[in-house]
Formats: C-alpha cells, structure tokens, sequence
C-alpha cells in the first residue's frame, strides 16, 4: 500500500469515531440519542430529497458533501448543544483545533479539498452552504417535533431561542422554513416549547 492510500485509510479509520459523539437530539420514536454520524447522513439525504426547495440552483453533490462531513471536528470538539451560550463562545476555537488535525491525516490534495469544503459550510455564503445549513436545523427540528418536543422540554429552551436559529432556514429556503413555523407553532401550542 502506497502512502497516499494509507493517509486515506487512516482518516477513514478516524471519521469511525464520529459514530461514538452522541447528540442531545433523540432518535424518532423518542429512541436513544442520536450520534453525529447518524446526523450527518440524515441530513445528506434529506438535503437531495428535498433539493428542490433551494431558494437558488445548487450543486447538490457539494451540499451532501457538506453535510456528511460538516460535524467531524466534533470528534475532538465535542457535540456543542445549539442552546448552551458557554458552550458556544468557545466552539469556534475547539473546532478550528480539531479541523487541522483531522484534516491533516488526509494526502494535502484532499486535506485542502476537505478544509476548503468545511470552511464553505462555515462561512454560510454561498448557496449550497445556505441549503446545508438549513438542513442542519431541519433535520434535529423534525426529530424533536416527532418526539413531542422532548428535547426542548427537557433542556427547558424557549421559542424565541429556538426561533432566532431556525429563522436562518430562510437563507436557504423560504418553503422549508414555513413547514419550521408551523412545527414550531404547533410545539408552542401543545407547550412543548415555552412562549417568550
């Protein structure tokens, strides 16, 4: 095996470990937590499902992309809850760490494919980053409206919170976003979500 292979092999052998960083999203069906490697590809394939909805054309292979790899950081990083402000201040720091050192396993080609990729999703500019984006938020949101809210509940999150994120889902899609309102409408309503 030439050490181009070998460098693959072994981020291959890395991104396994996404499989063991759990979320405090639950699977549908109030199942167990859902791990990020799970996340990842839900939302990768809601994301060519539901393309059509893209406020813009998009390249749907990047998006997907995006999708599955947008969380791997959280190997080192470490799953930073969407409503914890503590947690947040310092995601960006955590992250940016475990991006050069995950990303570095890989031949220089693909490492700078990757980073360049992940820095897209970041940096939420362009199309398909809006459209990933907003899958990001949708897929959890779908999972939570199935488990009655339960999420929101135990975690005691208010709808202006949960508002204030999922109205970026306008970015990359009006239509998904109104499908957002009226899920969050209805998880105020039967008090899953607490009014602000």
């Amino acid at each position: 095996m030439d050490k181009r292979m070998e460098q693959q092999i072994a981020f291959s052998l890395e991104i396994d470990k996404e499989k063991n960083v759990y979320r405090q999203t639950h699977l549908s069906g109030h199942g167990r937590n859902e791990n990020d490697a799970e996340h990842a590809w839900h939302m990768a394939i809601m994301a060519y499902l539901l393309k059509e909805y893209s406020n813009e054309p998009i390249d749907i292979s990047r998006v997907m992309i995006m999708c599955l790899i947008h969380d791997i950081v959280e190997i080192d990083a470490g799953d930073t809850y969407a409503y914890d402000k503590e947690a947040l201040a310092t995601q960006k720091e955590r992250e940016d760490a475990a991006k050069e050192r995950i990303f570095s396993l890989l031949p220089e080609d693909q490492r700078k494919e990757l980073t360049a990729i992940f820095d897209e999703f970041e940096a939420y500019e362009t199309p398909e980053a809006k459209f990933a984006h907003t899958m990001d938020n949708f897929q959890p949101l779908l999972l939570n409206d199935s488990n009655e809210g339960g999420d929101w509940i135990e975690h005691g999150v208010g709808s202006d919170v949960v508002y204030n994120r999922q109205r970026k889902n306008k970015l990359g899609s009006e239509k998904i976003f109104e499908v957002t309102d009226a899920i969050l409408k209805k998880n105020i309503e039967r008090g899953s979500l607490k009014k602000a």
